[in-house]
C-alpha cells in the first residue's frame, strides 16, 4: 500500500502501472498486478501476485526494477506486506 497526497495519485498510478508493464510482469513468477487508487485519492494499492514467495524476493531485489521503484519514492510512503491466498470467491 502507498500513502500519497491527493494530486499525485494518478501519477503514482502511471509509474506503477509502466513499471509493471516495462519490467515486472517478465519477471519469472510474475502472476498479475491490480493497481487500485481509493476514492479519496490518498493510497493506491498494488495488489500483485507471484508464484512464490522466492519470485517476488527475486523481483526485488532485481536491478531492472529499482529505477521505477524508486520513482515512487519522492511521492508516495511504501508499506509492502506479503499475503497467502486463503480464499477465493467467484461468481
Amino acid at each position: 500500500m502507498f500513502t500519497v497526497e491527493p494530486g499525485k495519485q494518478d501519477e503514482l498510478v502511471q509509474i506503477l502501472s509502466e513499471a509493471t508493464e516495462k519490467a515486472m510482469k517478465r519477471l519469472p513468477g510474475f502472476v498479475s498486478a491490480n493497481i487500485h487508487k481509493s476514492l479519496d485519492g490518498t493510497r493506491v494499492v498494488n495488489y500483485a501476485q507471484w508464484r512464490s514467495k522466492d519470485d517476488f524476493e527475486a523481483m526485488v531485489k532485481n536491478p531492472e526494477v529499482a529505477p521505477d521503484m524508486k520513482a515512487a519514492g519522492p511521492i508516495a510512503k511504501f508499506e509492502p506486506h506479503l499475503y497467502a491466498v486463503a480464499a477465493v470467491h467467484t461468481v
